[in-house]
């Protein structure tokens, strides 16, 4: 496998890339995402691909992790609990860097255009 990064190589236009509106993007030649596609993608990571289904562990977790969770679940679905929350915090993960680089992106646009607009104190706030 070649290790050698395509990165420096691109011939892409970067530049223009970054400057077009959403509206002017052409997405006509993009299929369509389905359920079906979805349920039959192939999920990786790093290259890796993740097998579906549940996996067989031993792990070793704190007593008071493992009481909590049998409380909540009632003594029957506890791993299930604690499966769930793992996956929620993936996904929590997930989303926050997501709403991160999306305000990023908003502030740097607001910033970039409020620098063009005069600001004018407000004489109410003794500004």
């Amino acid at each position: 496998m070649n290790k050698k990064s395509t990165l420096k190589d691109s011939h892409t236009n970067w530049e223009r890339i970054k400057k077009l509106k959403e509206e002017e993007i052409d997405l006509s030649d993009t299929p369509e995402v389905t359920e079906d596609k979805l349920f039959n993608a192939v999920l990786r990571m790093s290259g890796r691909r993740v097998p579906r289904g549940k996996v067989r562990i031993n792990i070793l977790l704190d007593a008071e992790i493992v009481a909590y969770y049998k409380t909540i679940s009632g003594g029957k679905g506890y791993q299930t609990l604690i499966n769930e929350t793992l996956k929620q915090s993936i996904f929590q993960h997930d989303l926050e860097n997501i709403l991160r680089q999306v305000i990023r992106e908003e502030l740097k646009y607001s910033s970039k255009s409020a620098s063009k607009k005069r600001f004018k104190p407000d004489a109410k706030r003794g500004a």
